[in-house]
């Protein structure tokens, strides 16, 4: 009893996780295949690794790259900033004069 329980409970994990969905998939496009692969799991694996990311992922990503473009402008100009008032607050450096 307890290993059915566990065995159902594996079952709703991979169909929540989309395990299931992506596995029928690929192995329909197999079934599909009109000359089938000498390497059925070569075949599986190749077809696993086709997808990317999703697309709500790259976008976030995108919109995180964006965001730091323009930190790190804004971080470039204050350090110009900076740099320039450091230069007006040092004294000039004197000129060295060689002894005679």
């Amino acid at each position: 009893m307890a290993a059915d329980s566990k065995r159902e409970e594996f079952r709703k994990y991979l169909e929540k996780a989309g395990v299931l969905d992506t596995l029928t998939k690929v192995l329909v496009v197999l079934y599909e295949e009109p000359e089938k692969p000498n390497n059925a799991l070569d075949f599986l694996k190749q077809h696993l690794n086709v997808t990317g990311p999703e697309a709500a992922d790259v976008e976030a990503l995108k919109l995180e790259v964006t965001e730091l473009r323009q930190k790190c402008e804004q971080l470039q100009e204050e350090n110009n900033e900076l740099k320039s008032k450091i230069q007006q607050l040092e004294p000039p450096a004197e000129p060295e004069v060689p002894e005679s």
